[in-house]
C-alpha cells in the first residue's frame, strides 16, 4: 500500500508477537512505519523480534501472561502512555494442548479458553472503550482459524475458542461499528510456524512433516502459507482499503476449505488431469 503525502503512523498492538505469524505481522507495520507495541510471554524471543525491527522509538515490548487481567490492563496503559493512541488491535496470540475430549483436563480447557478466547475479548473491550473516549474510528482483528469450520477431533478447546472468536466478532462489529470501529477476524490454514511442527504420534515421535504434506495434500495451490502471507491479509483488514469491511472473517488458506479431496485421490482417477 502507497504511503500518501499526509501519511502518520498508527499505533498498533499486537499479542502473540515474538514468533510466526504475529512476528509477521509486526516486521508489517514496522515496514510501513507504524508504532507496534509487541505483546507475549516469550520474554526472550519478544526482545529478539524488537530487535530485528530495528525501530527504536517505533517499538514497545510488553511482556507477560494474556491469562491474567491486570496484564491486559497494563497492555493498553503502557501503549496509551508511550504514544497516547491505539488505532489498531490484532489477536493473534495462542495455545493449546493435542489432546481429544476424553482427556483433557479441566485446567488444560480453562487455559485455552483464556489465552484464545477470553483474553482476546477483554483486552478489545479496553482498547475499543479507549477507541471511543477519543473518537478513534480503529480496527480490532481476531485471528481465528479455519479449524472453527473443520474440527479434527484432537484439540476440543482449541476449536471451541475459534469457533467462538467469530461469533464474538459479528456481536462487536455491531456494538462498535456505528462508532466507526470495524471488527473482523482471520481465518488461516496451515502455516508454517512452530505451532505447526508439535504433533506427535502415540510414541512421541515427531509426525509434523507427515501430516503438513497430508494437509498440502488437501490444499489447491498444494502448500502450506507463510507467516508473511498472513500477515499481508491482516494488514490490508486494517487499511483502509477495508473501511467497509466489518463484521466478517477472511479466510486464508490456500483453497483447503472448499476443496473436496485430496489431490492424490485425484490423481488415480484423473491422471492426466491431476
Amino acid at each position: 500500500m502507497k504511503k500518501s503525502d499526509s501519511f502518520s503512523p498508527r499505533v498498533i498492538i499486537i499479542t502473540g508477537a515474538s514468533r510466526g505469524i504475529g512476528k509477521a505481522m509486526a516486521e508489517k507495520y514496522a515496514g510501513n512505519g507504524d508504532f507496534v507495541a509487541l505483546v507475549a510471554d516469550q520474554k526472550e524471543e519478544l526482545e529478539e523480534t524488537a530487535v530485528l525491527l530495528k525501530e527504536g522509538e517505533n517499538c514497545l515490548v510488553l511482556h507477560g501472561d494474556l491469562a491474567d487481567g491486570d496484564f491486559l490492563k497494563q497492555v493498553v496503559e503502557n501503549t496509551l502512555a508511550k504514544w497516547g493512541r491505539i488505532d489498531v488491535l490484532v489477536n493473534n496470540a495462542a495455545w493449546r494442548t493435542l489432546e481429544t475430549l476424553r482427556t483433557i483436563s479441566l485446567e488444560n480447557w480453562e487455559k485455552t479458553l483464556k489465552i484464545c478466547l477470553t483474553a482476546p475479548v477483554f483486552l478489545s473491550k479496553l482498547v475499543a472503550a479507549n477507541m471511543e473516549k477519543n473518537g478513534i474510528k480503529g480496527v480490532i482483528i481476531h485471528v481465528s482459524s479455519i479449524m472453527a469450520d473443520r474440527a479434527g477431533g484432537t484439540s476440543p478447546a482449541y476449536v471451541a475458542s475459534k469457533g467462538a472468536l467469530l461469533s464474538i466478532t459479528y456481536e462487536m462489529a455491531a456494538l462498535y461499528g456505528p462508532s466507526g470501529i470495524r471488527v473482523t477476524a482471520i481465518c488461516p490454514g496451515n502455516v508454517h510456524t512452530t505451532m505447526s511442527q508439535d504433533f506427535t504420534d502415540s510414541k512421541g515421535e515427531n509426525i509434523s512433516s507427515d501430516l503438513v504434506r497430508d494437509m498440502e495434500n488437501l490444499t489447491p495451490l498444494q502448500r502450506s502459507a507463510t507467516p508473511e502471507e498472513i500477515a499481508n491479509g491482516v494488514f490490508w483488514l486494517s487499511s483502509e482499503e477495508a473501511a467497509f469491511v466489518t463484521g466478517t472473517s477472511l479466510v486464508i488458506d490456500g483453497g483447503f476449505t472448499h476443496n473436496f479431496s485430496s489431490y492424490k485421490n485425484k490423481h488415480s482417477q484423473f491422471p492426466k488431469e491431476f
